[in-house]
């Protein structure tokens, strides 16, 4: 038996997919990336906004041109499910994310004229798809913060910790086969341990996992502001396991647009937590992402929005324009704005912040960073890694480098940057 998978969404989709390939292998199938070669097509599937749902559908209609038995997964499966066992009967079986504890049964009973024997999920089995130096770590699921734009808690339910100890247990066992940079991710990375009935935090959470021995690079993605606390900066600062990367979504800058997304704080909160951690760690990469088009943002609240970015500067900076989601408050706001001006708003800051990450990427000349060998390229000699200051996936780009001697993928070498080309730094390995 031979299965395709094709995972879309997020990071933290991945990590299913991961998990689930796990499961298909040690029952005995075989993954196979041409599609033409397989039997069967599963797809890990996105709903969270317009364009990710457009790509879901897109998919699932390119695949079912092949001829080949589909099964759909993931967000869109959960949030969707009736319809698309409506409109695409094809589909041989939609699994919901609630599907997902007893995913070994179902895969059980679809294969039961092969006699194959599926396992629960488990991180043991999990195949990573991407180099075995990085990993993504899923700390907690679904989000208590009921932004009124977003569809997260209506797809992945309230939020909920994972298991301090079964995280552990996953870090070093990915430690242990190769893996030295750990990204822990959740919907709400800062609120770990915030459901359980003992004072576990995510400090705690980071202090258990610096003892792993072999382990080069702990990181942070996913913050919300408001639970950023002073021991967190601290614990950043003084941890030599973790880097100096703080991944904040503030999505505005407008109390009054702030209010009406049914976000915590204010534009006082969010100023003071940008001076607090360029204060105590000069070193720190900041990365956000806005909205702009929000229902009622007017020119004057947009304009505010710039004026932010460019006196409270972030070193990564991704703005979407608002999608309009189904059983979501914002959804019946008045004052929704057009599509024109919501595209020219994210052209407008996208602009001001490529002036604003090129001056700061200049900065980084003169420095040496370590970094973490991705990959490299023959035909130019280049080299291509990440350091602290860069998130995994091209999120943030890379290190360009040279070397004299051979390194190997995986290597981590120290590099002294030259100059800086937006988004990537430019330098030559000084081992």
């Amino acid at each position: 038996m031979k299965v395709a998978f094709i995972s879309l969404g997020c990071a933290k989709n991945l990590v299913d997919t991961e998990f689930i390939l796990g499961v298909l292998r040690k029952a005995g199938i075989t993954l196979v990336n041409e599609i033409g070669t397989a039997d069967l097509i599963m797809i890990n599937t996105c709903g969270f906004i317009k364009p990710a749902k457009e790509e879901t559908l897109a998919t699932i209609e390119e695949m079912h041109g092949y001829g080949k038995k589909i099964i759909v997964l993931g967000c869109y499966a959960e949030r969707y499910r009736d319809e698309l066992e409506k409109t695409m009967p094809f589909i041989e079986k939609v699994i919901t994310l609630k599907d997902y504890p007893r995913i070994h049964l179902i895969l059980e009973n679809l294969f039961r004229d092969r006699s194959l024997k599926f396992q629960p999920l488990n991180y043991e089995n999990r195949i990573l798809t991407g180099n075995k130096e990085t990993a993504y770590v899923k700390i907690g699921d679904g989000c208590d913060n009921r932004c009124s734009y977003c569809a997260i808690p209506l797809i992945r339910g309230s939020y909920r910790s994972r298991d301090l100890q079964e995280i552990i247990d996953e870090c070093r066992h990915l430690v242990k086969n190769g893996t030295k940079e750990i990204n822990l991710i959740s919907q709400d990375t800062s609120r770990y341990g915030s459901d359980f009935p003992d004072r576990i935090s995510l400090v705690t959470l980071i202090r258990e996992l610096s003892t792993i021995e072999g382990l080069w690079l702990i990181r942070l993605l996913y913050l919300y502001p408001e639970e950023i606390t002073d021991q967190l900066i601290e614990e950043v600062r003084t941890n030599p396991l973790v880097a100096h990367y703080f991944d904040i979504p503030i999505q505005h800058i407008v109390p009054g647009i702030l209010k009406r997304m049914n976000r915590r704080g204010d534009d006082i909160v969010i100023k003071g937590l940008w001076k607090k951690i360029r204060t105590a760690i000069s070193d720190a990469i900041i990365r956000t992402t806005v909205i702009v088009g929000f229902p009622g943002e007017s020119e004057a609240d947009f304009q505010q929005l710039l004026e932010f970015i460019g006196n409270y500067p972030s070193d990564r900076l991704g703005a979407f324009v608002y999608s309009r989601e189904d059983d979501t408050p914002a959804f019946a706001y008045p004052d929704q704005i057009d599509t024109k001006t919501k595209n020219d708003r994210l052209d407008r800051i996208m602009g001001a912040q490529r002036q604003i990450a090129g001056r700061l990427s200049r900065q980084k000349a003169g420095t040496i960073q370590e970094t973490l060998i991705e990959a490299y390229d023959e035909d130019s000699g280049f080299y291509y890694g990440r350091s602290y200051a860069f998130a995994p996936d091209d999120v943030d780009g890379y290190i360009v480098f040279q070397s004299k001697k051979t390194l190997r993928i995986g290597d981590i070498v120290k590099v002294s940057i030259k100059e800086a080309i937006m988004y990537d730094l430019i330098g030559d390995a000084i081992y």
